[in-house]
């Protein structure tokens, strides 16, 4: 593709010291003003720009999105303006929306590609770029090798950019608004006039997000009443990270055990991650909601296709899947392992520890908003077969697919320092595994697939993670075993595994 610019284009100086741009398992983020830059941006849609270029795609145009962070809608302008120099129309979102719309956009139109401007649960000091491959799926490790491969070589280009006015004068920019497509889009699937018409009290946290208000438009006209939390656009994101986990969603546990609502549903900063509590103000957590989620598509809609979960995620997901005969694949972490894997085998649904689940009848990437419709509509059925309140619904599910504690720890590590305590730890953790968990013995130690961590297996099916983040410069660690006192033992070793190195 070529770097000439047109009478109409301007261009960018090229920096003296590029940055080097890697994306992670889901996108390239980083700290605004530091690493985020519009330059870096406008790298970053160049190299989608010959990716699309050497395919032959630009008359299939690219779809851009953008959240309610710092500057995110002055961020998707400056990638538009990159991708209209090449004379690639520009399908650019009339406000911040769910980064899922743009999934759901670009498959609508047989887009070449999406972007979207977000850093989904990152701290409040960061942006990122994402990028949806023409499946509406986070872009494939193969899509990302070629990515990298331009963004390498174009740190010291001078970036072609034509105005955003003079683009959308000449009609290469349409302005879109996703929600009614949506709505439409979702009926195929979900009897919304069901759950319009429950007689219940929903709270609904979008944690300040690009998800606020989309749950009670959708919902609205019925009989179910919504009542939504942190709903203005707030960058600083209320002091906590965008994530729907404790503590950052603490304000609406309270809230929900205060009383007067029969369910908590909760969106992450970009509203492609889903999280819940009960009617007590219990937190559920995204290993369960991964259960439930997957309980409610073999028992209430008796589907039996397989399912997609990644190395994270419950050992619930095997023992419904012996039970109910459906098959069970395992993927690294990450939406770009786990929708191209859905899209293989034919998945009914995949998920993430991280609270992101995919549909095989809706889309082959996370959608929170979706997520918490399927609960919604899971705790109706419940509620028909007699299992009411929400709490009694999830007991239930425990009878079937047995006990799950689970707990995260996240050990922050200085930006500077982490490459390198990656590569040591790396060596080290096998040589300092633990023999045996909560007082069981290791029987079985997984080396992780994409080389970023070690999984230790008890005999008796309780586990431990560490794992090294693909977006931010931390060491998570995960563990999930039948009771809670296991559970705070197994994790703290682990950490403690980490802490001492």
């Amino acid at each position: 593709m070529t770097t000439t610019p047109s009478p109409s284009q301007d261009v960018s100086a090229p920096p003296d010291q590029p940055t080097q741009i890697l994306f992670g398992t889901d996108g390239w983020r980083a700290k605004v003003a530091d690493d985020f830059t519009f330059q870096n941006v406008r790298r970053c849609a160049h190299a989608v720009a010959e990716y699309v270029a050497g395919r032959g795609e630009q008359s299939k145009g690219v779809v851009i999105a953008y959240d309610r962070r710092f500057a995110s809608e002055h961020f998707a302008a400056a990638a538009a303006e990159v991708f209209l120099a090449a004379d690639i129309h520009v399908a650019l979102a009339a406000g911040a929306v769910p980064t899922q719309m743009s999934s759901f956009e670009v498959v609508q139109r047989g887009a070449a590609a999406g972007i979207v401007i977000t850093a989904s649960h990152n701290p409040w000091t960061d942006n990122g770029f994402k990028i949806k491959s023409p499946s509406g799926a986070a872009a494939s490790p193969e899509m990302l090798v070629a990515i990298e491969a331009n963004l390498a070589a174009n740190g010291r280009l001078a970036i072609p950019r034509r105005p955003l006015a003079d683009a959308e004068a000449a009609g290469m920019v349409e302005r879109f608004d996703p929600f009614a497509g949506y709505q439409r889009f979702i009926r195929r699937n979900l009897d919304l006039d069901r759950l319009k018409a429950a007689d219940l009290d929903l709270l609904v946290d979008p944690l300040y997000g690009s998800g606020a208000g989309w749950m009670g438009s959708l919902l609205a006209e019925g009989c179910v009443r919504v009542h939504e939390i942190h709903s203005e656009r707030n960058p600083y994101f209320g002091g906590v990270n965008p994530e729907p986990i404790v503590p950052n969603v603490n304000e609406a546990l309270a809230t929900l055990t205060a009383g007067g609502y029969d369910l908590g549903l909760l969106l992450d900063g970009d509203a492609d991650r889903s999280g819940m509590a009960d009617e007590r103000g219990v937190f559920v957590t995204t290993l369960q909601i991964f259960a439930l989620l997957m309980y409610y598509l073999v028992e209430h809609r008796g589907l039996r296709q397989p399912v997609v979960k990644t190395v994270n995620e419950t050992s619930m997901a095997e023992r419904l899947g012996k039970l109910y005969g459906v098959e069970v694949y395992e993927t690294a972490v990450g939406f770009k392992y786990v929708g191209p894997k859905m899209i293989e085998t034919g998945a009914m649904m995949g998920g993430e520890e991280s609270g992101g689940f995919g549909f095989g009848m809706h889309l082959p990437e996370r959608d929170g908003i979706f997520t918490d419709l399927m609960l919604l509509d899971l705790f109706l059925c419940e509620k028909e077969a007699g299992r009411w309140p929400v709490s009694k619904a999830i007991a239930h599910l425990h009878e079937i697919a047995g006990p799950s504690s689970y707990r995260r720890v996240d050990v922050h590590v200085d930006r500077a320092t982490y490459p390198g305590l990656k590569a040591r730890l790396l060596v080290e953790l096998p040589e300092r595994a633990p023999t045996a968990l909560a007082g069981h013995p290791v029987v079985r130690t997984q080396t992780l697939s994409t080389n970023d961590g070690f999984k230790f297996f008890a005999d008796d099916d309780s586990w431990l993670l560490v794992r090294f983040s693909g977006t931010e410069p931390l060491v998570r660690v995960y563990t999930e075993a039948a009771s809670q006192a296991a559970v705070d033992e197994i994790v703290a070793a682990g950490e403690k595994l980490v802490r001492d190195a």
